[in-house]
């Protein structure tokens, strides 16, 4: 497949990266700075802002989906603004361009509490991840309204961070809008675990239009 990748360059883009062109895809990179990805057979890196609905279009042009693993930065004054401008240009650009399958790489804290609750409401979620997370749970419900794409959501397991296992399994379970759990708390995963998940999505499609979430 030819797929537009977004945030190649950040902890869950590079392993996305690394898994499409291990299974042969051609990639094409959309990058602020793209001297921070080496040249690979099978890559294209373009220098694109996708804060720039119209930058994406002309990026994503001729792909058979995109891939995006977008944040605004996890110390930004503006996360909120800012990761939902991003969100909403790269949707707009990629329905602009005509590419219909879109798979997003979000956040856990839309996923729902045994009380119905999404977790980022609890009164305990983590300050720092917040306006992330509510970035990327108003991002979800815009996308439930979309229409024009064939999109895909994926939410990783509550305990997935940077600094977490860095292996690849290969193997994964799969839920829908609870968080998974492992014997001793929260499950995780790894970030090229992750892509495999990701990849495994593109290439058989199981929830378009629909989130799901995975652990081992």
């Amino acid at each position: 497949m030819k797929i537009a990748l977004i945030g190649a360059t950040g902890f869950v883009g590079r392993a996305l990266l690394e898994e499409l062109l291990t299974r042969g895809h051609e990639v094409t990179a959309l990058a602020r700075h793209p001297e921070k990805l080496a040249a690979r057979e099978r890559l294209r890196v373009v220098r694109a802002d996708v804060q720039d609905a119209a930058q994406v279009q002309a990026a994503v042009a001729g792909s058979d989906a995109v891939v995006s693993a977008y944040n605004a930065g996890w110390n930004n004054p503006d996360l909120y603004r800012d990761f939902m401008r991003g969100s909403r240009a790269i949707v707009a650009g990629t329905t602009a361009a005509g590419v219909k399958r879109y798979l997003v790489v979000g956040g856990a804290g839309s996923l729902l509490a045994a009380d119905g609750t999404q977790l980022v409401d609890a009164p305990d979620f983590p300050a720092d991840y917040r306006e992330g997370a509510r970035a990327a749970r108003d991002a979800l419900d815009e996308l439930r309204q979309e229409t024009a794409l064939d999109w895909t959501f994926l939410s990783p397991p509550v305990a997935f961070h940077a600094g977490g296992p860095v292996e690849r399994t290969g193997r994964y379970r799969s839920g829908t809008d609870t968080p998974l759990m492992a014997a001793d708390g929260p499950g995780t995963i790894s970030p090229a675990d992750l892509a495999v998940a990701v990849a495994d999505e593109l290439e058989q499609p199981r929830h378009v239009r629909q989130r799901f979430t995975i652990a081992w």
